[in-house]
């Protein structure tokens, strides 16, 4: 558990060591002078100072910050802990104003960020959230190019279904629904969880050929067996609901599904179907649990369920690619969760998705070790490939919500400074600093919700 911890705080390290390198290299590529680059935030453990920059670790090692000289306003530092003036309280004993002053003094002002073009700043703040999607990329190749892409392949049609009258046949690979473009099986899955009832468009090949048909969702009421949990990658139990029959027999979160009545399941999906076989009847399942095996019996609850059915599925099998195909299929990888991100967050402004959707360092921190223990029995190898994936979409989200025009935030900067392109000038500093200040208030607040929500949702 500690391990893993460690490795989920030098993974979010790594992120945002990268997103502030952005900041910083920019920087010094445009002459400014950078006052700080801070991993971290909170008191500072150590720092070393080269040229005009002193390079800081500090306590709490979630967030960072690139302190450029003569930024006035609001300086960002990613976990969203910032001063009035861009310094930490401990940096210096000075007031905040003389503090500034000497800094002017020991520098030259020519190399102050406010000194330089609109341009140059505006390349400088968007240069972290491109260096995120640069390091989402970079994993997203040693991955793709390890173990393949998971191309949108029907890996089973249900007789007389929906998909079955549609025409569609396993080994199909599905490229578009409703003008919806699919490069991976996970689109599919992230769409049909989003828009279950709605008639689908869908273009597929077959053995080199492009074909169209409609597949029209089936309302339906079932009464089926279940034990009241939900099943994620590998098997693994994301989740267990009170009172159920699995919460009573003893299976817990985390839990590795091992083999369910005698049988092994090979993927995530026939855990179900195996259960509803049992008819009712006690079964005995064994997971893994902190690398042991845990026997457990469990009398799965008849209850009823509603769905819109397609009779179709794909289950994600890996497929390797070409070099060419791996970089290609790196680029849509990282644009799928830039979108699946953006639709997200469109999502929580139409009541589809809501505040307790969201996680923070503690819920990612727990979902690592989940995902490094269920992954152990796979090697080492495959462990490492669980965590880029975790980096891939983490750097990918962490550049797309920096990139949001809100106050405190990287988006919230460019936007005044794309006003400053329009009106030809820049907006008041007082004004500027008094949105991101309001801005960053309410960032905190909503971070310290989020951080409780997060360690009570561990118990």
């Amino acid at each position: 558990m500690i391990l893993n911890i460690i490795i989920a705080i030098i993974m979010i390290g790594l992120i945002v060591l990268i997103h502030e390198f952005g900041h910083f290299i920019v920087a010094k590529a445009n002459g400014v002078a950078v006052v700080e680059f801070s991993i971290g935030f909170g008191p500072k453990l150590f720092g070393i100072k080269k040229g005009d920059t002193e390079y800081c670790l500090k306590l709490i090692p979630f967030g960072g910050a690139c302190i450029m000289l003569g930024d006035d306003m609001l300086t960002q530092s990613d976990d969203g802990s910032e001063d009035e003036n861009g310094e930490d309280e401990d940096s210096d004993d000075l007031p905040a104003k003389e503090r500034r002053e000497e800094l002017l003094k020991n520098y030259d002002a020519d190399k102050a960020f406010a000194a330089k073009t609109v341009w140059s700043r505006i390349a400088i703040i968007a240069a972290g959230p491109v260096f995120n999607f640069l390091l989402a990329f970079v994993f997203a190749v040693i991955i793709i190019g390890s173990v393949g892409t998971d191309p949108c392949t029907v890996d089973v049609v249900e007789d007389s279904s929906p998909a079955a009258a549609a025409g569609l046949q396993v080994g199909d690979e599905i490229t578009k629904i409703n003008n919806n473009g699919i490069a991976f099986s996970k689109e599919y899955a992230f769409y049909q969880a989003y828009h279950a009832s709605d008639t689908m468009n869908i273009t597929y090949k077959r053995d080199g050929q492009k074909y169209t048909t409609t597949v029209t969702p089936e309302y339906r009421k079932l009464s089926v067996y279940r034990l009241g949990i939900t099943i994620s990658d590998n098997t693994l139990v994301a989740s267990v609901s009170d009172n159920s029959a699995a919460s009573k027999a003893g299976i817990e979160k985390g839990d590795v599904i091992v083999s369910v009545d005698g049988v092994k399941p090979t993927d995530d999906n026939k855990i179900p179907q195996i259960i509803n076989n049992s008819g009712g009847k006690e079964i005995e399942m064994v997971v893994k649990r902190d690398g042991q095996d845990v026997t457990l019996k469990v009398t799965p609850t008849l209850v009823e369920s509603e769905e819109y059915y397609t009779g179709f599925d794909s289950y994600g099998y890996r497929v390797k690619v070409s070099p060419a195909q791996t970089i290609l299929c790196s680029f849509k990888e990282v644009g799928y969760w830039i979108e699946t991100v953006v639709k997200s967050v469109g999502m929580m402004f139409t009541g589809k998705l809501g505040i307790n959707d969201l996680s923070g360092p503690v819920g990612v921190v727990d979902s690592v070790n989940t995902v490094v223990e269920q992954s152990k029995p796979d090697g080492a190898w495959y462990v490492c490939l669980n965590i880029f994936q975790y980096i891939v979409m983490l750097s990918a989200n962490l550049g797309v919500m920096n990139l949001l025009p809100l106050p405190a935030l990287d988006g919230g900067r460019l936007l005044f400074m794309f006003i400053e392109v329009v009106r030809g000038k820049p907006v008041k500093k007082e004004r500027e600093g008094m949105v991101h200040f309001v801005g960053m208030v309410l960032l905190m607040l909503l971070m310290v919700y989020i951080m409780f929500k997060d360690i009570v949702n561990l118990f």
